[in-house]
């Protein structure tokens, strides 16, 4: 039995996180136990952040989300920089994902809400009113093709087509 290959653990766990511990074992050539122990050494430092299921929410007949992504362009002013800001940010629990971002704009969000007035009234009152906040920009998602890695159509088929039958 050879040492456990955690950089391959990592990645069949970004893949799929549903594995079992056994299942890893036999994919790593490992005991259940080196992996379960693994697992919890990465859970405990920090490195495996959280498990997540990614759903098709339109499938389910809730269509009451409506998804935007948000640009953030920001002067730093003070002790703010730009990791105190985009930490700042992150804060908001409508925020999704936030990122730091080089090129044209600074700060980068998606976030999710139950009408694209949710959103922008969290744009008006969350972002706007930041000090360092200097401009924004809100694209609304109007349809997901692929999400975390994973195809969210089933097959692509011309609308256009559709149509005429």
């Amino acid at each position: 039995m050879k040492e456990l290959n955690h950089e391959k653990l990592l990645r069949l766990l970004a893949d799929n996180g549903k594995l079992t511990h056994a299942q890893l074992a036999v994919m790593l050539d490992s005991t259940e136990d080196e992996v379960a122990a693994c697992i919890a050494d990465f859970e405990k430092r920090g490195i495996i952040k959280g498990y997540k299921t990614v759903i098709d929410w339109e499938k389910t007949g809730r269509d009451d989300l409506v998804s935007a992504r948000i640009e953030i362009k920001v002067i730093p002013k003070g002790t703010m920089g730009f990791e105190e800001i985009a930490y700042t940010i992150s804060q908001f629990p409508e925020v999704e994902t936030c990122y730091l971002m080089s090129g044209g704009y600074d700060i980068a969000l998606t976030i999710s809400g139950k009408s694209f007035k949710d959103i922008a009234l969290f744009v008006a009152h969350r972002l706007a009113p930041l000090e360092p906040v200097q401009s924004t920009a809100t694209h609304f998602v109007l349809k997901k093709y692929k999400q975390r890695g994973i195809l969210m159509t089933d097959e692509a088929e011309d609308e256009r087509e559709a149509a005429c039958l």
